[in-house]
Formats: C-alpha cells, sequence, structure tokens
C-alpha cells in the first residue's frame, strides 16, 4: 500500500468517525440551555406565580404566569440558549401594558427534566397551551422558539403569532454557523418553518434585526414571505441584542396583535 494510499485511508476514517460523533451528539450543538432551576417568579416579576404543567409523555414542567389587567395573555417559546430568567425583560414589558404572560421553559431548561429535542419541546408548548385553557392567546416566538410556536400555531389556532428572528428551517440557520459541516444531511431535528407558516390561520407578524449574524435577515425574511406576514425590521440589531428581548418595536408587534398598539 502506498503511503498516499495509506494517507487517504487515514483522512477518510478520520471523517467518518468526526460526522458519527456529529451524529451522535448534534443536539448538544443545537441545545444550549441553562439547566440551573430559575428562581421565584415574584422575586423577578411583580404578580410573578410559579407554576407546572405536565406533558403528554410524563414530564412536569415549571413556568412563570404572570396574569393581566386585559383578556389577552402572551406564550412565550424561547430560543435554543438559556432559561425562562432570561427572557423576564420581555414579560415584564408585555405585563406592564396589561398583557398575561406564560414564560415556559422546555424540557432540560430552568431545572426542568428531561432532554431537548424537536418533538419534545413540541410537546412542552402544547402542555403549556393546555394550562392556559380557553384564554385568548398570541404566540411569542423566539428564533429556534418561532419553529415551535409556529406548529403549534397550525395545530393550536391563536389569536396572533409573533416570529422574533425566525429562520426557513433549522439546516438552513445551521449551515451558517457550521458552513463546513453537511449540516443538512447530519439533522435529526429539522424544524421546518416555512414549510408550515403559510397554514398558520392567525395574523401573523416577523421581527428581524438587520444585523443578526445567527439569523441572518434574509432567512426571516423568506418566512415572512411565506406567510404573508407583517414585517418589523429593526436596523443595525443583532440576534441577542436588547433591543430584540424588549424593544420598543418589538413589544408593539405584540401589542398590535393584542388588539392595542403602544
Amino acid at each position: 500500500m502506498t503511503t498516499l494510499m495509506r494517507t487517504v485511508l487515514v483522512v477518510a476514517a478520520v471523517a467518518v468517525l468526526l460526522l458519527a460523533l456529529l451524529w451522535a451528539f448534534q443536539r448538544r450543538l443545537i441545545y444550549l440551555p441553562d439547566g440551573s432551576p430559575a428562581p421565584p417568579a415574584a422575586s423577578v416579576l411583580p404578580d410573578g406565580r410559579d407554576v407546572t404543567f405536565t406533558t403528554s409523555d410524563g414530564l412536569t414542567l415549571s413556568a412563570w404566569y404572570v396574569p393581566g389587567r386585559r383578556d389577552v395573555t402572551v406564550l412565550v417559546m424561547g430560543g435554543n440558549a438559556g432559561n425562562r430568567l432570561h427572557r423576564a425583560p420581555l414579560a415584564s414589558a408585555l405585563a406592564e401594558h396589561g398583557l398575561g404572560v406564560l414564560l415556559m421553559d422546555y424540557r432540560g431548561y430552568g431545572g426542568n427534566p428531561g432532554g431537548p429535542d424537536e418533538e419534545g419541546l413540541f410537546r412542552d408548548a402544547l402542555a403549556a397551551r393546555d394550562w392556559l385553557g380557553d384564554r385568548r392567546v398570541v404566540y411569542f416566538g423566539e428564533s429556534l422558539g418561532a419553529a415551535v410556536a409556529t406548529r403549534l400555531a397550525v395545530e393550536r389556532p391563536p389569536l396572533g403569532l409573533v416570529l422574533r428572528s425566525p429562520f426557513t428551517d433549522l439546516a438552513a440557520a445551521g449551515q451558517v454557523n457550521y458552513p463546513f459541516l453537511p449540516v443538512r444531511a447530519l439533522l435529526r431535528d429539522r424544524f421546518p418553518v416555512a414549510e408550515r407558516v403559510g397554514r398558520v390561520r392567525a395574523p401573523v407578524v416577523v421581527v428581524y434585526g438587520t444585523a443578526d449574524t445567527i439569523v441572518p435577515a434574509r432567512l426571516s425574511r423568506a418566512v415572512a414571505e411565506a406567510a404573508g406576514a407583517t414585517v418589523v425590521v429593526i436596523p443595525g440589531a443583532g440576534h441577542n441584542d436588547l433591543v430584540m428581548l424588549n424593544g420598543r418595536e418589538l413589544v408593539n408587534a405584540v401589542l398590535t396583535l393584542a388588539g392595542r398598539s403602544a
């Protein structure tokens, strides 16, 4: 066997090993939960309450609920990182305008049991929606949570749907962040937002920042086009900028769907 052939075989073996490891551990790259227990809701949000609900596969999840003065509640579905404590500024801003807020955490986030995957996150959101009962609800989905919110909106139509920094599907966003990998071929969890959002029978608003390097604006625009959505563009905003958490434009988008502009 020639030296060149040996080299080719070694490189091929290493590549196969790396792809196998990526296949096995890919969810650790996708989901970045802060698994530490969240503090009591009342210590973070005025009138905040600690609540729990049980998923269809038997997990009991903790969440924060802030009752509102109005008859509309916002169900907040976060992105792939952190936990509900990191989204408290959004809940506070919405509550100041009289909206109720259910700030949920997925399995594996905020002290909740279990490990996240695509089907599990949907089960978690469905359990949160069931907990809200017959309340009038606006869904708010942030980044990865926009995919969860879109699927929930197809199956349980809301009063309105706000998608903050949505991607067309997870592979498209993954290819941006891992351009050297065959992301689409490797992914187990797909989150096909653009494919589903056209079936949502509720007003849709898409909010994105022009300086987003994690979910580029072109992906969010494609989702908006598929949905026939109202678009709110925040110039110069990146994916994790504060203005994308509780900025006036973002909050106003939710309030508009709830029947009142800021």
